[in-house]
């Protein structure tokens, strides 16, 4: 399976990586932008990532329109609703506004930080990934 992680703090963005190495290739970007850039990428070389953990708040580009961007890039490939990347919300933020907007994007599945490896992995089962978890 491939994972994107998509977050701007370094000490997040290491422990998610060690948390997702048992779940296949997991690559890693700095903010919003250069996840789409990803996300492009991999649908362009048809191998697009199967889960992507996005941070909200980061830098060029927050998380909720990357996630936006994200899905409009599956459309673009003809990708219908519900069989492209499952994207988890991974962020501090757990107002319910931005609950929401995540969610209206099409998010599936939000996770407050500090979170732990099980509440982690009961999310990725919840969005129907459940390979090596």
């Amino acid at each position: 399976m491939r994972v994107l992680i998509a977050e701007d703090d370094f000490a997040s963005r290491s422990i998610l990586s060690r948390l997702m190495r048992n779940l296949g290739d997991c690559d890693v970007a700095m903010d919003g932008q250069e996840a789409v850039d990803a996300v492009r990428l991999a649908l362009d070389e048809g191998q697009p990532y199967a889960l992507i953990c996005l941070d909200i708040m980061m830098p060029n580009m927050n998380g909720h329109e990357a996630l936006r961007q994200i899905r409009g890039c599956e459309e673009n490939q003809g990708i219908a609703l519900g069989r492209g990347a499952k994207i988890l919300i991974t962020s501090a933020l757990d107002d319910s506004k931005s609950i929401l907007e995540a969610f209206r994007s099409q998010c599936d599945g939000y996770l407050v930080k500090p979170y732990t490896k099980d509440k982690l992995y009961a999310e990725i089962k919840k969005a129907g990934l459940t390979a090596r978890v």
